[in-house]
Formats: structure tokens, sequence, C-alpha cells
């Protein structure tokens, strides 16, 4: 399968090993800053890069490659063109997470799929990780009974240096804040676990980081349709380094509380058919090694271009991600309650929010 790579900053190594982990045919590298591209080229091994075309110029490579897969590891802000794009080219899409930063963005790409038939897959990697595939199967079982209420936790730190090192960072046109870049891979796990959402109230700020526009801090509870709450909490603000992430589920006849970066370190994990550790519910469930990082979505969204079935995080998946934490927004923006769906929503709706 011909693969581009559209973007190729920070993220762009860990899509060159998905792609090389699949066996896909690296045709091409497109970047604005060619230095990017090269660079990104000298990490393909020598053996697998002779066929490699090199691109500043998105809309040529598409003419001149046609790529069958092209994955955008891009700013928020400017997806929903280039990924339109590729898509009326016939190229299957894969776009870093978030989808868009506006519901109307992400209807256009979900429509532009549909019109094209071809495939949109959101990075969203964290359903992938053997611990929340586990999860998802116990819930699916009813091994959790009823589930009472899930928790999110995202502490991290990022400063002056983080945001200084792409002007887009930070600003409500091209990123949004925390709970849009950081927190976004928990909203979309608390969904795909507990269902669609009913309602939610938050609060969110900047306390700490006046040279960005957008919040570093946000807190969220929410209501699903399905009777659960969740709880929600997000910050860049954490001194001086990253605490692990953490996602705990709470049901009447079980309880899983996981944390770090892939969220394999079990503080709990119980339930009262006698399973007692992540390693049972592995074998239980037969959840296999996928392998980590972006290579499992890769894999997922090649099958799913093969055989025609969606993508486990498909576009519309995508969406429901971005509205939770669009909900978010306007609920803090409004000081009450908030229910879904919603009639619209973007990150610019909040412009000069904190400007105080």
């Amino acid at each position: 399968m011909r693969y581009a790579l559209i973007g190729c900053g920070m993220i762009s190594p860990n899509h060159i090993r998905a792609a090389l982990d699949t066996g896909l045919e690296i045709a091409a590298l497109c970047d604005v800053a060619e230095a990017n591209a090269l660079r990104a080229l000298e990490s393909i091994p020598a053996d697998r890069r002779a066929g490699t075309r090199i691109y500043t110029d998105y809309r040529q490579m598409l003419a001149e490659v046609r790529p069958e897969l092209a994955a955008l590891a891009l700013g928020s802000g400017v997806k929903r063109a280039i990924a339109c794009d590729c898509m009326a080219a016939g190229t299957n899409v894969i776009v870093e997470k978030p989808i868009a930063l506006s519901l109307a963005d992400a209807d256009a790409m979900l429509a532009a799929a549909k019109a094209n038939g071809v495939k949109l897959c959101v990075n969203h990697q964290l359903r992938f990780t053997p611990s929340v595939r586990a999860i998802k199967a116990a819930a699916e079982a009813g091994a959790f009974g009823k589930i009472t209420h899930a928790a999110a936790q995202v502490r991290r730190n990022r400063n002056r240096a983080y945001f200084d090192a792409a002007p887009w960072r930070g600003t409500w046109k091209d990123d949004g804040g925390t709970l849009m870049n950081q927190c976004i891979h928990y909203t979309d796990l608390l969904q795909w676990v507990l269902g669609p959402v009913e309602e939610v109230f938050a609060y969110t700020d900047r306390l700490a980081h006046p040279y960005i526009e957008a919040e570093d801090m946000g807190l969220a509870l929410v209501r699903f349709t399905g009777g659960a709450y969740a709880v929600v909490e997000g910050t860049v603000n954490v001194y001086p380094n990253n605490l692990s992430d953490a996602l705990a589920f709470f049901g009447e006849r079980g309880t899983v509380s996981v944390r770090g970066k892939y969220l394999d370190e079990c503080e709990r994990w119980q339930f009262d058919d006698g399973t007692a550790s992540l390693a049972e519910s592995l074998e239980k469930y037969a959840v296999a090694d996928m392998g980590g990082g972006h290579t499992p979505l890769y894999r997922d969204m090649i099958e799913a271009v093969e055989t025609g079935r969606e993508p486990i995080c498909s576009g519309a998946e995508g969406r429901a991600a971005l509205e939770l934490v669009l909900g978010i927004y306007a609920s803090a923006a409004a000081g009450r309650p908030v229910r879904f769906p919603l009639e619209g929503g973007a990150t610019t709706d909040y412009t000069g929010r904190f400007e105080r």
C-alpha cells in the first residue's frame, strides 16, 4: 500500500515507525519546510527509502504519487482542508488527534470520507493499549456490573520552552488548551467505555501560563446517557514535571484503577468473579499483544481499508471526543451545565476569554 506522511515535525518518527512496522511503501514525505522532510527521510532504513519522494506541496504530491493512505501530522487548525483534499483524491486518511477544532470541520471531513468512499481514522492510539482493551472487554461482558463512575487525570508540566517551540501551541485558532491537546485521549476512552454523553458541567482557567491564549487547567463532571458519571481533571501546571496519567472505573462488581504513560501500572484490578489482576483479564479476554505506539492503529486502519469496515478509531469516534471537549469549554464559559448533542462549537468561540 502506497503511503505518504504529510507533516514531518516532532510526532513524525512515530508515524514512520508504524509505517515501517506494518510494511507500508513509504512513497512520499511532505512538509512545507523541506529540511523537516529530509530529516524524516534519514530515519528510514536505506533499503526502504529508495523510492521515497520529498515534497513541499501536498497537492503536487497527491497528483504525482497518488497514495492509497496518508497520515496528517499537522497543527489542528489546518487539517480540514488537507484531509478533504486527500480524500477527494481517493486517499484514505489518518489524522493526529484531535480530528479538528470545530464540529463544522469534523463534519466536513466525515462527509468527504463518505462522498469519496474512503476511510478516515483519528489517532487515538490509547484504545489499543492492552489494559484499555481489557477494560473495554470487561465492560462489554458485564464484569463491572453497573458502572457508577469513572475518573481521568492528566497532570503534566508544559513550560515556556514547550509553547515557544511552535507558535500555534496554546492558541484558540490552531490548538486549544490542555483539555484539547493533552486530555482528548481520555475524553475518547471515557466515551468508548461508557457510551454517549448526556450533560457536562465544567470549569476551565489559565492560571500559570499568561503567554498562551487557552486554558492550562480544566475540571469537568460528565454525565453519560447510561447513568454513569465521570470526573475529568487536566492540567499542565504540575511542578516541576509530569505526574502519571491515571484512569479508573468503578462498578458494582469491579474496580479498575491504572496509571502511567501506557496505563499499564495497576493500583487495583479486581472483580467479584475472582479476577484480581490485569494479567488474568488479558488471558480471560484473549487480548493479544498488538505492539505499542501508533503501530496497532496503523494495522487496524490497513485492515479497515482492505476489508471495507470502519476503523476502530473512526472519524465519527474522533468527532465524539472533540465534542466532549467543546462541551466542557461551553459549560465553563457559560457557567452552567451543557446538554448534548451540541448544536455546534469551535475553539475560536473562546478567543479572548482569559484576557484580563
